[in-house]
């Protein structure tokens, strides 16, 4: 077995995320983090509403900190190598962390930063992302191609898994694509409940801020790879700021990442985090992938026996 471990993005929180952590992992989750953000983390996962959790600027730090508390976890019951890790978006602070790359609290200081960046430049112009169903992404990218064309400025922004691809643009740009989408050759256009044109230049801004924020952090070489949203390859140590800047506006080229990892031996995906989504992805991606799905600590020890017994 070789295994890959994975931490979601933006998009997988959820009101009562993180209840069995938070009294046992208040080193993480406690008064140390919440003097960094200056709001009570606990009272925002526990308690909501839904409508200030799902805040860009709340759900980026809600979920970094989750996840690595339960990643934390998972390595009191497994302590078995691990091959890889990567993250989708935000998840790759969370996955640079439990490589060890990234200090935990350096990273909840820059992820804030993030989410409040981003959600500022998402209210300079109206703005979002939609899913392309039936479309790969030489298709996609010929769509985006097209509405820039015109005038427009619709990016590729995600590329997730076969028959998963995200597109960012204005609203303008979206209303265009709804219209003319299926005889470009897209099946269905699936307008996303996000705030903005994420990963994409309408994000200049927030990678600026975000690029400032890192000039302060200090990162170690990681005990395992972690590979990067833009490149789709493990980070170099010395080139890891400078991408995580660049990830705010640039296509996060996760199913290239999840086959690239296969393609060093990589067979078995673990999802650590609130949700599921990244095991899909790698379900999707791989074929034949074994795939475990960590999101509350009650999924530990079934899934940590099975990595022992398969080691």
């Amino acid at each position: 077995m070789s295994l890959a471990v994975l931490f979601p993005g933006q998009g997988s929180q959820f009101v009562g995320m993180g209840a069995d952590l938070f009294e046992t992992r208040s080193d993480l989750l406690g008064d140390p983090a919440d003097e960094i953000l200056g709001w009570s983390l606990r009272r925002l996962c526990l308690e909501g509403p839904e409508e200030s959790l799902t805040r860009t600027e709340h759900a980026q730090v809600a979920l970094f900190a989750v996840s690595y508390a339960l990643w934390e976890t998972l390595q009191e019951s497994y302590r078995g190598p691990v091959s890889a890790a990567a993250g989708h978006s935000l998840g790759e602070y969370t996955a640079l962390c439990a490589a060890g790359a990234l200090d935990y609290f350096d990273g909840l200081k820059v992820v804030a930063k993030r989410g409040e960046a981003m959600a500022r430049a998402a209210d300079l112009e109206p703005s979002g992302m939609a899913a392309l169903i039936g479309a790969d992404a030489a298709l996609a990218e010929e769509v985006a191609g097209r509405r820039r064309a015109e005038g427009g400025h619709l990016e590729v922004a995600n590329l997730n898994a076969p028959g998963q691809v995200v597109v960012a643009g204005s609203e303008r740009d979206l209303e265009w694509l709804t219209e003319n989408g299926r005889e470009l050759g897209v099946r269905r256009v699936i307008s996303l409940n996000v705030a903005g044109a994420f990963h994409s230049a309408f994000m200049a801004s927030a990678a600026d801020e975000v690029g400032a924020a890192l000039s302060d952090v200090a990162f170690s070489d990681p005990r395992f790879p972690v590979w990067s949203n833009i490149s789709a390859r493990p980070h170099q140590t010395s080139t890891i700021a400078e991408s995580l800047r660049s990830q705010v506006v640039s296509t996060v080229r996760f199913e290239e990442s999840l086959t690239d990892m296969a393609r060093t031996g990589v067979d078995t995906f673990v999802h650590v985090g609130p949700g599921d989504v990244t095991a899909g992805m790698a379900k999707r991606t791989v074929d034949g992938a074994s795939t475990h799905v960590i999101s509350e600590v009650a999924d530990i020890p079934a899934v940590a026996d099975s990595l022992v017994t398969v080691t």
